[in-house]
């Protein structure tokens, strides 16, 4: 399904590209990483039906060009370009939800912090907060080598270093408007895994928020952080279909356990929390 509205949205330092699909409750979708809206296609599709699913390129990928050179990534800003454009696409008093995976995760949970009053749930689906493992140093050491290696070696070494993240497999082939892979390494893997939301404000949210990850990348070290933050907060995480990028390789399965938990948060109508989902 094409997107029935696209645009760009001027914030501050960049221009945001978006795209809309369907009729029914909001729902943004944050992706992680070098993506953009492109990854998203095929989910939003499956999701157009029954929600209004919001899609767009984070600042410095694809056709969020950033205004002047490009810098070090905050995930600040990047909620602040989500916020703007909640307030650009929904109605004032219309309820927002927002799925967020990898590094979008990170960001739906800082802006669920930071407006609460906007968000009804989030679902934030294996967010890489590696700095509250137990064996963080090692693991921040690791990405800092990824780093290095890109600089000194080029993309094909860092990318395999990389792999330790997912269990030591490659990185699934995602569609992407534009390779944002550069940007990807220079400016936003080490201050993202750096990122530590405020978790005394994040308990204050807890209930407006699902923790979620890959039924096949239970055993990965990008899921561990999500097992942590649900057992602190009291919570026992959602499985989705598939691995850490589930929801391009089954969007159809994705969408329906996605539609299922949002309809069975508190607050609304449905059944049951805590059980897994797809089996893949």
């Amino acid at each position: 399904m094409n997107p029935s509205n696209s645009g760009t949205l001027p914030v501050l330092g960049a221009r945001i590209y978006y795209e809309v699909r369907g009729e029914g409750p909001f729902l943004l979708l944050i992706g992680g990483g070098n993506s953009d809206a492109a990854v998203f296609k095929r989910l939003a599709a499956a999701l157009a039906p029954d929600h209004r699913v919001v899609t767009y390129d984070p600042r410095g990928n694809s056709r969020s060009v950033l205004e002047g050179p490009p810098v070090d990534q905050r995930v600040e800003e990047h909620a602040d370009d989500a916020y703007r454009l909640i307030e650009h696409l929904a109605a004032p008093d219309e309820p927002v939800r927002v799925f967020g995976s990898c590094s979008g995760g990170l960001i739906a949970l800082e802006l669920t912090i930071r407006h609460p009053e906007r968000i009804r749930l989030t679902v934030a689906h294996e967010p890489p907060v590696l700095s509250i493992l137990p064996d963080a140093a090692r693991h921040l050491a690791l990405l800092d080598d990824v780093c290095r290696t890109y600089r000194e070696e080029g993309m094909a070494p860092a990318l395999v270093k990389l792999q330790a993240l997912h269990g030591g497999r490659p990185a699934p082939a995602l569609p992407e408007v534009h390779d944002n892979t550069d940007f990807f390494l220079t400016h936003l893997v080490r201050p993202f895994t750096r990122f530590v939301p405020d978790l005394a404000a994040l308990e204050a949210v807890a209930d407006t928020v699902v923790w979620a990850g890959g039924h096949a990348s239970r055993g990965d070290l990008v899921h561990r952080p999500v097992l942590l933050l649900a057992g602190r907060l009291g919570r026992e995480p959602e499985l989705f279909p598939g691995g850490h990028v589930g929801y391009a390789r089954y969007p159809v399965d994705f969408a329906e356990r996605l539609t299922e938990v949002l309809t069975a948060a508190p607050g609304t109508a449905g059944g049951p929390r805590g059980t897994a989902g797809g089996g893949l």
